[in-house]
């Protein structure tokens, strides 16, 4: 008996673009041509930056720590591979922005010597030690999200989930590195997604595989025979864009609508990537960090495939283990053409975000014709997942009246394309929402600085008044023990002159009672 599927609002079928790069096996980048150097970014995940914990002309192992969380929303970085730390300095980090970060360089030394690995015995150890191990072990959301992956792994407020979800949809066009995956480590994923089962004591474990993957299908369903994992269901569900979505995906199994302002867990659902399942797996049964991820190298270049690569990887390298860039080619795209971004140069390096490395021309990507008004057709609407008002929210992130954007619920947009790819005037309605999203951030920070600038006033200005106060206090003080000793001495000074004036009086009468007696004397005689 086939399982329920649900649908959700909206959605699209672009060209999907995937049969370029899913024929071939999974190759090993850094055994193919390792790298001269590798430049990893310490912020490689939702969250605090790490703080490094190597210095310049350390000798590092594979898979050793360099960078240590920070703050209760961070995870670890480790080094991809041995060899010695050239330095820490600002590199160029895959952002549209074209910014620098703090990166650990390192030089491989090609011995490509591991740390020593041990399985942890998670089934043995409370929740919260097992939460630590996956922080230490650096594993976040491999679907592009990368949020740290232990903050997830939570029961919720029952102790338990219904349904566990494990994302293997992977909607977005040329990106094929959750299907390889599945079909070459299908057995990894699943003892990543018993794992999960077994910490959210989920009742239920769908996967959820859309069906133009029929080989990943195949795989995962041949390998719940080879694990033992019966209580693991492997679901075909329908073909659109953007059905790999963590809510799109939740309500296709399951039916539930997650609205705005909760959580799934809230539901009893929680859902995890494919690719992080299988990090999972690596880290508590074979005790070893992530280092590596699954990318796609795509589009414009001599032979598109998938790779294992090293987070640190220059994407150059991974262009020309393609078959190099087509002399066309005009930008390199870190994601996929819906939702991802143009990168700055082909020298930044592969992190735990990049799922794949796009590469563009003209002729692929044809430049869009010029933006039109908006006519309020509605079209944007009709196609978005997040069943919002696209248009309304253009309106007001253009005007930047950005409360009035807020109140159409601008951040539960996920930033899909759906509505651009159908907007009859070509605006490009996406970057508006970002635009407004990092307007409304940037006024938050600024808000959140002011307020806090306006704390440290206040304080600086009630330390300072009592501060004058203690002082005009001591003041006081030592003025009233002035004056009382002042007054002591004068008392001291008006006793000692009565006691001269009374000892003088004696004196005299002494003097004149000595005279008297004296006369008296002489006259007798």
């Amino acid at each position: 008996m086939s399982r329920q599927l649900f649908n959700f609002h909206g959605g699209v079928k672009p060209a999907y673009n995937k049969e370029a790069s899913n024929h071939l096996p999974i190759a090993d980048a850094f055994a193919l041509a390792p790298p001269a150097e590798l430049a990893i970014p310490l912020q490689q995940s939702i969250g605090g930056a790490p703080h490094p914990l190597v210095k310049v002309g350390d000798q590092v192992l594979k898979g050793q720590l360099i960078g240590a969380p920070d703050g209760n929303v961070s995870s670890s970085v480790h080094a991809s591979t041995s060899g010695v730390v050239r330095a820490l300095e600002m590199r160029q980090v895959p952002h549209t922005s074209g910014l620098d970060a703090l990166c650990v360089i390192i030089e491989p030394d090609g011995a490509d010597t591991w740390i020593e690995r041990q399985p942890v015995p998670w089934r043995d150890m409370p929740p919260d030690a097992v939460r630590d191990i996956l922080r230490d072990a650096g594993v976040v959301g491999l679907g592009g999200a990368v949020f740290p992956s232990y903050l997830k792994i939570n029961p919720g407020k029952t102790g338990h989930l219904d349904t566990l979800v494990i994302n293997g949809a992977e909607c977005e066009p040329f990106i094929t590195c959750d299907d390889v995956q599945m079909r070459e480590r299908a057995a990894d994923v699943l003892r990543g997604a018993g794992i999960l089962r077994d910490l959210t004591q989920a009742t239920q474990v769908l996967v959820g595989i859309e069906d133009n993957k029929p080989e990943a299908i195949a795989a995962m369903r041949a390998a719940i025979l080879t694990t033992g994992e019966a209580r693991v269901e492997i679901v075909p569900i329908p073909t659109r864009y953007p059905a790999g979505g963590a809510k799109q995906l939740i309500r296709v199994l399951t039916g539930i609508e997650v609205p705005h302002g909760k959580r799934s867990t809230d539901y009893g659902v929680q859902c995890f990537n494919t690719g992080t399942a299988c990090a999972i797996h690596e880290a508590l049964e074979l005790g070893q960090p992530l280092i590596s991820r699954i990318v796609t190298v795509a589009g414009n270049v001599g032979q598109a495939r998938n790779y294992e690569v090293r987070f640190g990887t220059p994407m150059r390298d991974l262009i020309t283990l393609a078959g190099g860039a087509k002399p066309d080619s005009d930008r390199i795209i870190m994601g996929g053409p819906m939702m991802g971004y143009r990168m700055p140069s082909d020298r930044v390096p592969v992190v735990k975000a990049t799922n794949c490395v796009l590469v563009g021309s003209p002729t692929l990507f044809p430049p869009p014709p010029p933006e039109m008004p908006c006519i309020r057709c509605g079209e944007c609407a009709k196609v978005c997942p997040a069943d919002l008002a696209p248009f309304e929210m253009y309106w007001f992130s253009k005007a930047k009246i950005f409360g009035k954007a807020q109140e159409y619920n601008l951040f539960d947009c996920i930033e899909c394309g759906c509505c651009a790819f159908v907007c009859p005037s070509r605006i490009p309605l996406v970057d508006y929402y970002r635009f407004a999203k990092s307007e409304i951030w940037a006024r938050e920070n600024e808000k959140a600085a002011a307020e806090a600038a306006r704390e440290r006033y206040e304080f600086r200005q009630l330390r300072e008044e009592r501060e004058k106060a203690e002082k005009a206090a001591k003041l006081a003080a030592k003025a009233a023990e002035t004056k009382a000793k002042l007054a002591q001495e004068e008392a001291e000074k008006v006793g000692a002159g009565e006691t001269a004036i009374q000892d003088e009086k004696a004196a005299l009468i002494a003097a004149a009672q000595a005279r008297v007696q004296a006369q008296k004397t002489g006259d007798g005689s």
